[in-house]
């Protein structure tokens, strides 16, 4: 990182947002679908990309998911699990921002997002929501980031993006965000250090 950061930008699914795997085979295995068929059907990028950059709504994209496997209602019983909040990204989250540091949710996200943060109770942990589907345009994109940075108020070198994919990364990188690959809470030492906070929080 060749500067300190200014503002963070943190990614949803797989950060902010964990899954239980064993809901999703749960479901599967209730309706007779092979596993795996959830969501690999869900997101297959011709079917995916629609929804995340706003051309269908959320359930627009679950209908047609439906469609595909001829299982509506495992569909619909697979969506009413909304994910649960990783408690460590949430206080990192709210001691940048306690130190004065802006922090934007930069994330690849339907129509249906505000509703799932508010779900949380994850509305007002945030200065900024970035969501794909509002601007037109998927992260990895440069617009998508042009946008993200301007929402904290920080030029691209002052932003400091953590995601889990590896494709976000490269990308935030290539459009000049600092970037780091999420595996877990293992990595907390570090980020909270780059914002110069303490490494760890009392419980």
């Amino acid at each position: 990182m060749r500067k300190r950061p200014e503002a963070l930008l943190v990614d949803f699914d797989g950060v902010l947002r964990v899954w239980d795997a064993a809901r999703t085979a749960a479901v599967e295995q209730k309706y007779g679908l092979p596993p795996g068929a959830l969501m690999e059907t869900a997101f297959d990028w011709a079917r995916l990309r629609p929804a995340l950059v706003g051309e269908v709504t959320d359930a627009e994209w679950m209908a047609g998911v439906g469609a595909a496997l001829g299982a509506p209602d495992a569909v619909a019983e697979w969506q009413s699990y909304r994910g649960e909040v990783c408690g460590d990204v949430l206080q990192l989250i709210r001691d940048v921002r306690a130190a004065g540091h802006p922090v934007a949710l930069a994330t690849n996200a339907t129509d249906r997002l505000a509703a799932d943060l508010a779900e949380l109770g994850l509305t007002g942990e945030l200065d900024a929501v970035v969501n794909s589907s509002e601007i037109g345009a998927p992260k990895p994109t440069r617009e998508f980031f042009a946008v993200a940075c301007a929402a904290v108020g920080r030029p691209p070198d002052r932003c400091l993006l953590v995601d889990d994919d590896d494709r976000q990364v490269l990308g935030a990188r290539a459009a000049g965000v600092s970037a780091y690959r999420w595996t877990g809470p293992e990595h907390l030492g570090y980020l909270r250090a780059a914002f110069g906070l303490p490494k760890s929080v009392a419980n």
